[in-house]
């Protein structure tokens, strides 16, 4: 009878599923890390650059061709108008930087988690760590929003912002809403009733720091996805998710008194956006303005990749503030300027053009409407959808309707990245609806 012979370290590795590149992305932005530069740059994002490369050897070694036809134009679409964008930047440093953040964020992570993610049970293993991570964050949020350590919000150091720092606001709002998107599409699917109440239970308890956040845009996108995927589900589950969510929201404001006076205030200038706005909605719009206005000037091409500071100026009213305050949360108080109109549908179509606008956000739509068909079909045919589909699609969900009040910027700007892939490996994925549910 032939002995087991233990495995050799390396033959271990390469058992090791190849999602666990990804994962290590998002277990990364769990680190207490806020660069002074303001720069932006976290270990997060070069892990995912080793994930990329990681990707590209085990396409090498294993002498296959990496994506479909359509998956490559898809995901390959954005490249052309940012080429384009590129060679128009207002410097060769400036453009080589947007192209880089770009083909990170749109095309060479998405296409790495597309091809790292094997099956649902690896979708499901990245989308826990995904709720990991925001329950952690959202942790340490409510931490400082109960012992007043947080970042300054009208003058109390009360807003949570997580480990991200006062530099990137929402940081921790982002990742708190992803999680809950996540959780909410797992609690949807059909895996055993323990995991669904426990995901059920994951995003009940992620709506306390997502309330502290007082991001209005991340309420709204969340809001908007939660809707959308609790539809997709069926006209039962969406009534019985909605019962759930009122009793939740009258515990959270009953129980834990999160309806407090400055929660209220910023919800209700949800509405007051036109009549009587704050200075932050009101350079928000300036902003907006000042997109539109760099487009008129420029409607093809843009005026190029990070070219947004040097036109504002030009462009924007005397109404701009000089620039953002930040204080608190364990950092000094810094005036941040404004480089960007917080809407990337404004921030592509000011420095990218029509061209550029047309290729990402067609590259987007292609994606939203491919993996909306791949639900509707797998409904069809079993009944119900599996949970990585409305994990996928309500992933994709959040991030189109959060562009329309944030751009990317931040260590929290992975996290899109990775969105993307898995919206496009349920969407372009063969294997992803060939493979029974585990």
């Amino acid at each position: 009878m032939a002995l087991a012979l233990p495995l050799r370290p390396t033959a271990r590795l390469r058992r090791l599923p190849p999602v666990l590149a990804v994962v290590a992305v998002v277990a990364l932005l769990a680190l207490p890390f806020a660069p002074d530069d303001g720069s932006g740059a976290h270990p997060a994002d070069a892990v995912s650059a080793l994930a990329v490369l990681y990707c590209a050897l085990r396409l090498v070694r294993d002498r296959r061709r990496p994506l479909s036809r359509t998956a490559a134009t898809v995901l390959g679409l954005p490249v052309l108008g940012l080429a384009v964008a590129a060679v128009g930047a207002v410097s060769p440093g400036a453009g080589v930087a947007g192209l880089g953040r770009y083909l990170q964020v749109f095309v060479l992570v998405p296409a790495a988690v597309l091809l790292l993610v094997r099956d649902r049970a690896d979708v499901r293993l990245l989308t826990w760590s995904m709720v990991g991570l925001a329950l952690w964050q959202g942790a340490v949020g409510v931490h400082q929003y109960v012992t007043g350590t947080g970042a300054s919000y009208q003058g109390e150091t009360v807003r949570a912002v997580g480990t991200f720092g006062p530099q990137d606001v929402m940081g921790m709002a982002t990742v708190v809403s992803l999680g809950l998107v996540c959780a909410v599409g797992l609690a949807l699917g059909g895996t055993p009733s323990r995991h669904r109440l426990l995901a059920a239970g994951c995003a009940c308890a992620l709506l306390l720091p997502l309330a502290v956040s007082f991001s209005r845009g991340a309420w709204i996108a969340t809001a908007v996805t939660c809707a959308v995927q609790v539809l997709l589900a069926g006209a039962r589950r969406a009534l019985a998710v909605g019962a759930a969510t009122v009793a939740a929201a009258v515990v959270l404001v009953g129980g834990f008194g999160v309806g407090t006076a400055m929660l209220q205030e910023r919800v209700g200038s949800i509405t007051e956006v036109t009549d009587a706005p704050d200075q932050s909605v009101t350079d928000r719009y300036t902003m907006w303005a000042a997109a539109a206005g760099m487009w008129r000037e420029r409607p093809l091409t843009g005026v190029g990749l990070k070219g947004f500071p040097e036109h504002r100026d030009a462009h924007a009213s005397l109404a701009l503030s000089s620039g953002s305050e930040t204080d608190g949360a364990g950092a000094g108080y810094r005036r941040q300027p404004l480089l960007s109109p917080h809407n990337m549908y404004l921030l592509v179509l000011a420095e990218q053009g029509l061209i550029g606008l047309l290729c990402l956000a067609g590259s987007w739509l292609a994606l939203l409407v491919l993996g909306l068909r791949g639900l509707r079909a797998a409904r069809r045919a079993r009944g119900s959808a599996p949970d990585c589909a409305f994990v996928a699609c309500g992933l994709l969900v959040w991030q189109l309707t959060d562009f329309a009040y944030a751009d990317i910027g931040g260590p929290s700007t992975v996290l899109t990245a990775v969105c993307f892939g898995l919206a496009a490996w349920w969407a372009l994925g063969s294997a992803a609806r060939e493979v029974p549910q585990r």
